[in-house]
């Protein structure tokens, strides 16, 4: 969006949240008035962004005031103050995502070895969907840095830290509800491990009180007024926009379904939002939702381990995006990061999970002008993993983690005999489809008739991936045993 009012794009909308942060007073900032017209960029995240929001605008007037200007600084796209920005992204990434993210990689027993330990960390950071997104698109990785801090907080047992950290995360975006219930039902059944009438009880305290105070220091300045929080409340949940509203492609003229997901694959067939009611898909896309990470969440409640809550991580994020409401072609990242996490343990899927969710930002990417960085860094990000975990020799039944489940197959041996060569291939398949379809993307005009082919091709295929993904992750969690990778819970 840059240079092309009247709304500009993501970098934009960064700038105008410092610009009123910074001018208004805190009970104006989630208000709409002649100062802040909330259909000009207005704030939708919780009140940590806000905040971070107001101490980048403090830096910023100390630089050039001309930069966070209230009403004259609209569409400001200077070369300076372009390079402060990319340079606020920067300090965000050194100060709480890359530190958390190489902490996490060498506090691994599988990696253990300092190099084995520095290639994981290195994969991790060369992921191309946070890369383009964060640095291209423009946001910050707050949240997402956030919450990885609070998954190693809770790898070595601090969990009152583990805690208050993905508090923090979910009071910077809501989006990190996707990561919530994985992080309830975990430390709820180590509550019941620990039994409910003696230590269960008193870190069952302990952690309410912990997110209780972390809740209440983030929203201090909102508490006075009830009238302030359910309007800050309304902001981040937008429910009567509807099914599809949050979709980046939406106009007069183009149909707005070019999410990876499953509402807007089937609205190819079936245009949802034109048969059912706003008020029935949400009460529907919850339903959905709800029914497709239970089992997950069952089993971790019930059998608690750090394995279990990387891969419930994963399971429940990606249900998620698949079938809740609102969905942003950006939430796959929220299901990426904890993939990252389990890249060690399972290489080869781990891989072709995050190379299918950056392709399925492509349509995006295409919008904000970063063709030449998608094909750079993606190709990039592959030849890495290959060299790094030899995917390609990982993919035996026990290497993607199913031997368990080819055990309860009757008949399974012959069909498991030629399981890595189905694997690969289906894996060759899969990259030759989405380059095939990132070609035509960029380099062929879609027919008249059909405008849309190439984004709703991309939104299709991309889908049917993260439908497969999920019913993988799903028995991967469903038949592990029960304290395989789990730490004594005493």
């Amino acid at each position: 969006g840059a240079g092309k009012p009247p709304m500009y794009g993501d970098y934009e909308a960064q700038r105008h949240w410092q610009e009123i942060t910074y001018n208004l007073p805190i009970r104006q900032w989630y208000f709409n008035s002649s100062d802040n017209n909330l259909q000009y960029w207005g704030l939708d995240y919780p009140p940590l962004t806000a905040y971070h929001s107001f101490v980048c605008a403090y830096i910023a007037k100390l630089i050039n005031p001309d930069w966070v200007a209230l009403h004259t600084s609209r569409g400001y796209e200077s070369q300076p103050h372009k390079l402060f920005m990319r340079t606020t992204v920067f300090v965000a990434d050194l100060l709480v995502y890359i530190p958390a993210v190489i902490l996490y990689c060498f506090s691994l027993k599988e990696t253990s070895a300092k190099k084995k330990a520095s290639t994981c960390a290195l994969c991790i950071l060369l992921y191309p969907g946070l890369i383009l997104i964060d640095h291209g698109h423009f946001q910050y990785p707050l949240s997402l840095g956030l919450a990885l801090w609070a998954v190693l907080c809770l790898s070595h047992d601090w969990d009152l830290l583990g805690s208050m950290a993905f508090c923090l995360a979910l009071n910077y975006k809501q989006m990190e509800l996707y990561h919530s219930l994985p992080f309830f039902c975990y430390l709820l059944g180590k509550c019941f491990k620990k039994g409910l009438k003696g230590k269960g009880l008193v870190l069952l305290a302990k952690l309410a009180g912990t997110v209780l105070v972390s809740f209440a220091a983030c929203w201090l300045p909102f508490g006075t007024d009830v009238e302030q929080i359910m309007q800050v409340l309304r902001r981040l949940f937008p429910i009567d926009r509807g099914l599809f509203e949050a979709c980046m492609f939406s106009s007069p003229t183009h149909c707005p379904d070019k999410v990876a997901n499953i509402w807007c694959s089937l609205s190819v067939l079936i245009k949802i939002k034109n048969v059912i009611s706003p008020r029935t898909q949400l009460k529907l896309s919850f339903a959905v939702t709800f029914l497709s990470l239970l089992p997950a969440c069952i089993k971790l409640t019930v059998q608690p381990s750090l394995r279990g809550f990387k891969f419930a991580l994963v399971s429940c994020a990606l249900s998620f995006f698949l079938f809740s409401f609102q969905v942003h072609e950006k939430s796959i990242l929220l299901v990426s990061v904890p993939v990252c996490l389990i890249i060690n343990e399972i290489p080869f899927m781990a891989t072709w999970f995050l190379l299918v969710s950056t392709f399925s930002l492509l349509p995006l990417l295409l919008k904000d002008g970063l063709l030449l960085p998608y094909a750079a860094t993606a190709p990039a990000f592959l030849a890495v993993c290959l060299a790094s975990f030899s995917i390609l020799e990982k993919t035996s039944a026990e290497d993607l983690q199913l031997k368990a489940f080819s055990l309860s197959l009757k008949g399974y041996t012959s069909w498991f005999k030629s399981f890595p060569r189905i694997v690969r291939s289906l894996f060759l398949l899969s990259l030759s489809l989405m380059g095939v379809l990132s070609v035509l993307s960029a380099a062929v005009p879609p027919p008249q008739s059909l405008p849309d082919l190439f984004p709703l091709a991309v939104a299709v295929v991309s889908c049917l991936h993260f439908l497969l993904f999920l019913v993988y992750f799903n028995v991967v969690i469903l038949w592990d045993s029960k304290n395989r990778g789990q730490k004594k819970i005493s």
